[in-house]
């Protein structure tokens, strides 16, 4: 029951707000004004949200790009770490290769 009157109420108000609204855009040498100075807000906001959006455009490209060179920085830091423990590994595997060449070496007599 609370709910309905609410309800009522919020759609009491909001329609005479909506009618207030009109009346004020449409009354007869005030409203003239009152339409020249919606518009004119209207327009100053609109280039509000332009620069707002531009900004924010810029922002974001600025960090993408900056992860972007961290990330490639981390990628190439990684893959020098592989390639060095590569070059280890690979080294510990021909000092196997020719124990392994001594031993069989040695089989072999």
């Amino acid at each position: 029951m609370a709910n309905d009157s609410s309800n009522v109420m919020l759609a009491l108000l909001t329609g005479a707000a909506i009618g207030a609204g009109f009346g004020i855009l449409y009354a007869p040498q005030k409203g003239t004004k009152t339409r020249k100075k919606i518009k004119a807000k209207a327009l100053e906001t609109k280039q509000e949200i332009t620069e707002r959006v531009s900004h924010a455009k810029e922002e974001l490209t600025k960090t993408a790009n900056e992860k972007k060179v961290e990330f490639e920085q981390k990628l190439d830091d990684t893959i020098s770490n592989m390639s060095y423990k590569a070059d280890d590994i690979i080294a510990t595997m021909e000092r196997k290769l020719e124990d392994l060449k001594k031993k069989n070496a040695q089989l072999q007599k």
